[in-house]
């Protein structure tokens, strides 16, 4: 059966992204509507609905997204910092049902978050 899932669909490369990095386990796309000189998503290419989904298994995948998330700002010039957000349902602004990790650098963000 073919994915339903946008980004289960972006991930199988079934529509295209604008790739920033890919290995076996994750996908980093740039944002098509992005909030932020620097926006790009990152996602695990296995179907996670949301954080709230996450268990201790997911330990290994999570330490990786972060490790690639770190090295992608520091290749992309972003040493005055980033933010790293993962919305959680309707009320936390979820809006694809796929696990995904919004980094935004290269502006001051403000807090809290609107």
């Amino acid at each position: 059966a073919l994915p339903i899932c946008l980004f289960c669909k972006i991930a199988a490369g079934q529509i295209p992204a604008n790739k920033l990095f890919e290995d076996e386990q994750i996908l980093a796309f740039y944002d098509i509507d992005p909030q932020a000189p620097v926006h790009f998503l990152v996602i695990p290419k296995k179907h996670i609905p949301s954080a709230a989904c996450l268990t201790e298994q997911e330990g290994a995948l999570l330490a990786h997204i972060y490790a690639v998330i770190a090295r992608l700002c520091r290749e992309l010039g972003c040493e005055n910092g980033y933010r790293v957000v993962t919305n959680v349902g309707a009320d936390g602004g979820q809006s694809v049902p796929h696990l995904h990790f919004h980094v935004l650098a290269k502006r001051s963000l403000a807090w809290p978050p609107g």
